[in-house]
């Protein structure tokens, strides 16, 4: 991509705040995915979900994940494609492989709203990472009658194979084992998510990690987060660096890359696509 005089002094800036940081903490939204080829709607939608678009007239996999099926067995029908899609297949793009090459070598750690585990295909410490709002890889109790989670691998990939007509076989339905209730996504949805031991020994690593680190040369380096949940990653990330002088805040978002005047002389905000950013910093272009 040719980026224009701003665009690659703002790519010199990024570059040299990566060089010097002591730790880089990654804020990581939806738009990351987007940028990987993780795409919930047009082409890619249709291609695996044309009979579901057919029938009930969504026409993307969020609306999908959402709508009152009739029956569970083709609930299951649709998550299984989408999990199958989304969780347990390689991104399109080696976004996420760049991002790992630029920062593998430092002291760094996730904070990230995705829920499709590809941080971890690309090679990032599991240790170092803090998936807050759940991972398609897991099922929960839908009450839930207590606080675990459980590995779906297996029995999603039977789902994909096994259905017919837009519904999986009855006997595949998953159901918990403790209360017999049918189970669910563990997905951050309503008060019914489950936070499980994993979760919380995540998140304590992750406090842990930014109060050693809160006057260190912080990169906070937000990736395609949006404003349907600020709270999470890009309200505190402008709070740290506001908080710490020797911080740095980097914020990657097509068309959505913004900071509050207070921190904006130590801001580095680029409205571009977050692969061909990434690209351009790891071959230095």
């Amino acid at each position: 991509m040719a980026f224009t005089q701003d665009f690659s002094a703002q790519i010199k800036r990024l570059q040299a705040a990566l060089d010097s940081a002591d730790c880089v903490i990654i804020g990581a939204g939806a738009g990351l995915s987007t940028s990987a080829g993780f795409v919930y709607s047009g082409e890619r939608f249709r291609k695996n979900f044309a009979d579901f678009e057919a029938k009930y007239n969504f026409h993307d996999m969020y609306s999908g994940g959402f709508y009152p099926y009739d029956t569970l067995e083709e609930f299951w029908a649709f998550w299984s494609r989408n999990v199958m899609l989304n969780r347990y297949s390689v991104p399109p793009l080696p976004v996420y492989d760049t991002l790992y090459a630029l920062v593998k070598d430092k002291d760094y750690f996730v904070l990230t709203t995705n829920v499709d585990h590809c941080f971890q295909k690309a090679g990032f410490d599991k240790s170092r990472l803090f998936y807050t709002q759940g991972d398609y890889g897991l099922f929960q109790c839908s009450v839930p009658c207590h606080n675990k989670t459980y590995d779906n691998e297996d029995i999603i990939r039977r789902m994909v194979a096994e259905q017919r007509d837009m519904k999986i076989p009855t006997e595949l339905v998953p159901r918990c084992p403790i209360c017999g209730n049918p189970m669910t996504m563990n997905l951050r949805c309503d008060d019914t998510f489950v936070q499980d031991d994993g979760w919380d020994k995540a998140c304590e690593r992750y406090e842990q990690f930014v109060h050693k680190h809160k006057d260190s040369r912080v990169l906070y380096l937000e990736l395609g987060v949006g404003s349907n949940t600020p709270v999470i990653i890009k309200y505190p990330f402008w709070r740290f660096t506001s908080q710490n002088p020797n911080a740095t805040y980097a914020c990657i978002n097509y068309g959505e890359a913004t900071c509050p005047p207070q921190i904006q002389s130590r801001s580095i905000c680029i409205n571009a696509d977050i692969g061909d950013v990434l690209s351009a910093i790891k071959w230095g272009e």
